[in-house]
């Protein structure tokens, strides 16, 4: 899976909220997901992923983990969720203005898009989820988080045949 050419790893690093993804077993019951990055050595993004647990007035929940930055291009990690298995998590997608991202993995089996706000324009929100559709990606498996969900109205395209679920 091909990646962005450069990554500005201190420019990438803060918040993104997950506007929609296919959920690891981790995170099945995240509700309205965060990530959080911090860059602690050139290698090495300390990962904060917060989420309300359930529902939106759920306990809020925190997992911290660890990405480790490739030698051979910084836009891919590998991220440890648990020691010592480093996940593959590569930048696929990142607009210029650093406020669009999708997460990818070879596999093609979890996906992460996100934004530096809770929500962006539905036109924007289309087109980042026909790029992951034309990553290979089935868009039936996609959860659309609040609240993004709300405002979003699918237009007369492919992605229309996948409706938003939580």
């Amino acid at each position: 899976m091909k990646v962005i050419d450069q990554l500005d790893l201190p420019r990438f690093m803060g918040d993104w909220h997950v506007l929609a993804d296919i959920a690891t077993p981790f995170d099945r019951n995240a509700v309205l997901p965060l990530e959080r990055y911090k860059l602690v050595d050139d290698n090495i993004v300390e990962t904060i992923y917060q989420y309300h647990d359930g529902s939106p007035e759920g306990p809020i929940r925190e997992r911290h983990l660890k990405g480790f930055v490739s030698t051979d291009s910084n836009a891919i990690w590998g991220m440890q969720i648990i020691w010592p298995i480093k996940a593959d998590y590569r930048v696929v997608y990142l607009d210029d203005a650093y406020q669009t991202t999708i997460i990818g993995r070879v596999k093609r089996d979890f996906v992460w898009v996100m934004a530096r706000t809770p929500t962006i324009a539905s036109e924007d929100f289309e087109a980042l989820l026909n790029e992951v559709q034309a990553l290979g990606y089935d868009l039936d498996r996609l959860r659309i988080h609040e609240p993004m969900r709300s405002q979003w109205s699918p237009n007369q395209t492919s992605v229309q045949d996948s409706p938003p679920r939580n």
